[in-house]
């Protein structure tokens, strides 16, 4: 018998204004706390955590994170942590910074909250920091004993970044689902230590008809930067159900396509959920799924502005080489290819991403 494990944070409060009140939602903690916070974070939401924690007496100590999640950026900070005396780690910015915070207190053995400041990414709610090389090239997964303790999103913080974000992170949480169906059918594992479960495939599908049905919405209220409930649902969906839904149900093709493309400097430039939303596309392909579910993930993609095609994710035309080399990384060991219900090989990879390549490019002319 093999266990089924849901993973999911202690808390997950969701709203506006949230941050301005986070001494009540952390101040039970001992501190010292402390932060590790994102270029934006570090300029624009010190204020706001000094004047909800004014006159508690608790230390807070901030510590500028360096842009990439790093084995070397996170003993840096573990550093800082002990030279303050701190038992708390706090990470508020994107997903690379939270990462990094996870990893400090993975290694300390402190409580870890997390405050996204960007809905692009699974980091706020999972027990998995994404670790890249100096170089910018992705260095594996460290997974972590727990979940964070708390996470914190304040929705008008999120209203405030470019809809750039917003819309990877709905790149990302497309492939929830599709992945989760794909671990579903192959009774793979998942990264909460055993297999999936009734509720963490409901949320994984939920996550995709939020998608389907808010997301050109939420799109057009942050290019508006004005408030709105589909905005919440995407903000939600992107965070808490992909999040959960991915360390619950497991990863599959559309992540290992994604975790390939980072060794191409062509496409460094990319947001991590822009170049997951086409792995998912190659990932119905490779399936052989109805032509009509391709075409919803194709039009739900372009609606909203994510990449369907080559000529949206590099920066100059790909060889055949280039592509070979993408699918035989995209089959090779760290990634997770074998969670699909068949074997897989290098060339189903290529020939998926070709067809999903020309598919695009077909899809885009039409509209």
């Amino acid at each position: 018998m093999v266990s089924r494990v849901i993973a999911s944070p202690s808390k997950y409060i969701q709203g506006p204004g949230e941050l301005s009140r986070i001494k009540d939602h952390i101040g039970w903690m001992d501190g010292p706390f402390l932060f590790v916070m994102g270029g934006f974070a570090y300029d624009n939401l010190r204020q706001i955590i000094e004047e909800s924690f004014k006159d508690s007496g608790v230390t807070l100590v901030y510590e500028k994170f360096g842009g990439e999640c790093t084995r070397k950026e996170i003993d840096r900070l573990r550093e800082r942590y002990r030279r303050e005396h701190c038992t708390v780690t706090v990470g508020a910015g994107g997903g690379k910074a939270l990462d990094t915070a996870k990893g400090v207190a993975y290694y300390e053995k402190s409580p870890v909250i997390t405050i996204p400041t960007i809905a692009s990414t699974d980091s706020p709610t999972s027990a998995i920091s994404v670790v890249y090389t100096e170089g910018h090239v992705f260095d594996g997964n460290l997974l972590l004993p727990r979940n964070p303790d708390l996470v914190l999103v304040d929705t008008e913080v999120i209203l405030q970044a470019p809809v750039r974000l917003l819309v990877s992170g709905m790149g990302d949480a497309l492939s929830t689902y599709y992945e989760a169906r794909a671990n579903v059918a192959s009774d793979h594992g998942n990264f909460a230590g055993g297999k999936y479960t009734n509720s963490s495939v409901a949320l994984a599908k939920l996550c995709y008809e939020i998608l389907i049905r808010d997301g050109l919405k939420a799109r057009e209220s942050v290019e508006k930067k004005a408030y709105s409930r589909e905005l919440e649902n995407i903000i939600e969906a992107n965070t808490y159900l992909s999040g959960v839904g991915f360390e619950s149900n497991g990863l599959a093709c559309a992540h290992s396509v994604y975790n390939a493309l980072t060794i191409l400097p062509q496409c460094r430039h990319m947001y991590h959920g822009e170049l997951v939303a086409f792995g998912a596309i190659a990932q119905l392909v490779l399936e052989k799924r109805p032509d009509a579910e391709i075409t919803e993930a194709l039009q739900f993609c372009t609606g909203v502005g994510l990449p369907v095609s080559f000529d949206g994710l590099c920066s100059e035309e790909l060889t055949r080489e280039e592509l070979m080399k993408v699918a035989i990384t995209a089959c090779g060991p760290g990634n997770f290819m074998d969670s699909e219900p068949f074997t897989v090989t290098p060339e189903m990879v290529f020939e998926a991403m070709m067809t999903a390549d020309t598919l695009g490019r077909r899809y885009k002319t039409r509209t």
